[in-house]
């Protein structure tokens, strides 16, 4: 087993054989979380535990927990927790569908999730199942997904999200009908002039409505070279 550093004396991170690489969503995800101030956060099929460490780091009096049901992932989040100096005692390998039965309503301030993008049978799917139940919604839906963010946010709490912008609408129909009303909104653009690769989303349990709308976060510069916040994000030319 490798790991790998997100920028030179940074958080390292265990990535097992066959495993997802590092990835720009997770990494987006974490530096839109960290906006948002919280003291209890868990962080919904939280895999390798990429998120959860960046969330330690930005949120560092928070008590972070995470739900991952993939027991091989679970272990390598703990792993990755443990490097980083941070405890690991609050990730559990469980199904977040059965919420109820092992987690508290309205414990948490802040809800984070980089969940699987694509429905069942909607194309490509990996052969490994590790990797197809990150990719695919056979183990957890976004009904599924939104329903036990509603049950674990307090009212007037968070939830954060980043998933892709073809499903924008019914992302937003989904999170209003659990009474998780968007709140902040950001798309992500790999060069200036493309389409948006991601979205960012904020909600709100209980929230009145009214989305905010923020500038575009464009990760390369026209030449292909890092953006400002590309640099900053990854903590680059520092």
């Amino acid at each position: 087993m490798n790991f790998d550093e997100l920028w030179p004396g940074g958080p390292r991170f265990y990535q097992a054989e066959g495993s997802f690489r590092l990835s720009t969503d997770s990494v987006m995800l974490a530096d839109f979380s960290a906006a948002v101030r919280a003291k209890s956060i868990i962080d919904l099929g939280c895999g390798a535990g990429v998120v959860t460490v960046l969330l330690h780091r930005s949120h560092p009096a928070a008590a972070i927990d995470g739900v991952e049901i993939q027991p091989e992932s679970a272990a390598l989040c703990r792993e990755n927790l443990a490097a980083n100096g941070f405890s690991s005692d609050g990730i559990l390998t469980a199904d977040l569908r059965r919420h109820r039965e092992f987690l508290t309503a309205g414990a948490y301030d802040l809800v984070v999730s980089n969940p699987p993008y694509f429905p069942v049978g909607s194309g490509y799917t990996a052969p490994d199942a590790s990797r197809a139940s990150a990719r695919d919604e056979r183990d957890c839906t976004l009904a599924d997904l939104c329903t036990a963010a509603a049950y674990l946010c307090r009212f007037g709490g968070a939830f954060t999200l980043v998933h892709r912008p073809e499903r924008l609408s019914e992302i937003f129909c989904t999170l209003t009908a659990n009474d998780l009303e968007p709140k902040r909104l950001r798309m992500v653009h790999h060069r200036p002039g493309t389409a948006p690769s991601l979205v960012l989303i904020e909600a709100r349990r209980g929230g009145k409505p009214g989305l905010t709308v923020e500038a575009p976060l464009v990760l390369c510069n026209s030449d292909g070279s890092d953006s400002a916040e590309a640099r900053r994000i990854y903590h680059r030319g520092e």
